[in-house]
């Protein structure tokens, strides 16, 4: 491994690829060309350090899923993607070009352990791979559902309930600016994928309000958030939702929470009891298809 001439790789190819490359906004005070680090680690799905240390020559032998993501972030061809690989010492093998959907059994785990709070895991795109039965009795039976049609970003926009239309969240803009930002990532990570591409194509000529939104490139990840839910059967829900990388899937894990003693987690606690009657399951789901 060549640290320095990776590092001054890295950085050379960086200042070469334009926010509006990616799907990025310009912003006012951009001081630098190009990507600034912290984006670029973002879309590689790498830790900020870890992609600093590379630039910079001080940092640890990198893993080939590291090196592909770094690939896609900064829009190599196939000829710069193998001149980084060779620099960093690793053999070029590549992954298929497209998001896993697979969910890691240590994170069933986790979220069949948060009996009190819905969880639910999506990939890249915004689709839905795996939830807690709490989950599916706060928001819909995602298991109703089949392939593209648990894609929330796709059902808020394309498929909306008609008797509780966008999950009853009622100020969903910030949740669905992130949850559109990640779709910007996915299709910067995976520019081939052929799903991903129609996907997108299919929000763009169906949803009037998506097309406005993918076009104004505006990015912005909120990884914590205050939301009400409209429940049908017991009213508003005051929740707070955290996101939590699973950076080898790169998959989201959203965990919904309420302060104990609080309405919601009354609520909540409601809802876990009616859930349970109606699905007689206390495990979480995963159905990646």
């Amino acid at each position: 491994m060549d640290k320095h001439a990776l590092g001054e790789f890295l950085r050379n190819k960086r200042e070469r690829v334009s926010p509006a490359d990616v799907g990025l906004p310009q912003g006012r005070r951009r001081r630098t060309p190009g990507l600034r680090r912290e984006e670029v680690a973002q879309l590689a799905y790498i830790s900020v350090d870890h992609y600093t240390r590379l630039e910079q020559a001080r940092g640890r032998h990198p893993s080939r899923r590291v090196l592909d993501g770094i690939s896609r972030a900064l829009r190599l061809s196939s000829q710069e993607r193998a001149r980084l690989f060779q620099l960093a010492g690793e053999r070029e093998e590549r992954e298929a070009a497209t998001p896993v959907r697979e969910v890691q059994p240590s994170i069933l785990n986790l979220i069949g352990r948060l009996t009190d709070s819905p969880a639910i895991v999506v990939d890249p795109t915004c689709r839905v791979l795996a939830w807690n039965p709490l989950a599916a009795a706060v928001f819909e039976d995602f298991s109703d559902l089949e392939g593209q049609e648990r894609n929330v970003i796709r059902r808020y926009f394309l498929n909306p309930d008609k008797d509780r239309p966008r999950y009853g969240v009622t100020d969903p803009e910030r949740f669905v600016v992130t949850a559109v930002s990640y779709l910007r990532m996915a299709v910067t990570r995976y520019p081939d994928n052929a799903e991903l591409l129609s996907l997108v194509d299919e929000l763009l000529a169906g949803s009037e309000d998506f097309a406005r939104m993918w076009n104004s490139h505006e990015f912005r990840i909120d990884r914590h958030l205050r939301q009400t839910v409209r429940h049908p059967e017991i009213g508003p829900i005051e929740l707070e939702f955290d996101i939590l990388t699973v950076p080898e899937q790169e998959q989201q894990v959203i965990i919904f929470t309420a302060d104990p003693g609080s309405p919601a987690h009354r609520a909540l606690q409601l809802l876990k009891v009616i859930g349970a009657q109606r699905t007689n399951s206390p495990a979480p789901v995963s159905n990646p298809s």
